[in-house]
């Protein structure tokens, strides 16, 4: 969960996340490199004559700054690369969830489980007990299993919605005649928040997600309370 004046990413909690997080790192030193060089170049040029008897000419120079940027592209890409393959490969899911973005709600069915499916709607600040979080609680939690792999299935009804947790690494969306796949594996239980991230009308902000991520003794006692 995000909190006040916070700056950088949420908390990772899953593979996912915590390559986009390294992803994420591995990048911003390189810019960080590139702008102290930059700004180091740019000082020079203030603080000294712009003419250099041995700056002529020198091809080993022009060599170098043309050779540098493809080898720092490629140090940026690979990782990418890597990453984006891992964020779209999904191996033997255990768990099958469809997700349907309505208008403003979300709908869940567990497509391994016979008849148990729920609507997911935002509790109202009126009806919020003590310590719920405002515009991001909702009626029935999407309850799931840890340390599994579960392939989420996402599609809308009638306009474009995203479907999106962050603490998770997930974003994909949910576009009317088409089915979107994502895959999720909690390294951890708790309660996981998340909105859908398009602007789907004047009411997208208050379609909240919740993910309730428990062990598996748990989870097979929730949807065994519900069949």
């Amino acid at each position: 969960m995000a909190y006040p004046l916070q700056l950088g990413f949420q908390d990772a909690t899953s593979p996912v996340m915590e390559e986009l997080l390294h992803f994420h790192d591995h990048t911003l030193m390189i810019i960080f490199l590139i702008s102290s060089l930059v700004l180091y170049i740019i000082m020079l040029m203030l603080t000294s004559k712009l003419i250099h008897t041995n700056m002529m000419n020198v091809q080993e120079m022009e060599m170098i700054w043309t050779i540098l940027p493809a080898i720092i592209l490629i140090l940026i890409a690979l990782p990418s690369l890597h990453t984006l393959y891992m964020m779209d490969e999904i191996n033997n899911p255990l768990l099958t969830i469809k997700t349907m973005g309505h208008q403003w709600f979300w709908s869940y069915e567990y497509t391994d489980y016979e008849d148990l499916a729920f609507d997911s709607y935002m509790i109202t600040t009126d009806s919020l007990k003590f310590g719920e979080l405002r515009l991001l609680e909702v009626d029935n939690r999407m309850v799931l299993p840890t340390d599994l792999p579960i392939r989420v299935l996402v599609s809308s009804e009638d306009v474009l919605h995203s479907w999106a947790v962050p603490s998770l690494g997930l974003k994909t969306d949910a576009i009317p005649g088409r089915l979107n796949q994502v895959t999720l594996t909690s390294m951890r239980p708790g309660l996981f928040y998340g909105q859908c991230s398009e602007i789907c009308g004047a009411n997208h902000s208050f379609m909240p997600i919740v993910l309730e991520l428990v062990p598996l003794k748990y989870f097979e006692s929730w949807s065994a309370s519900l069949a």
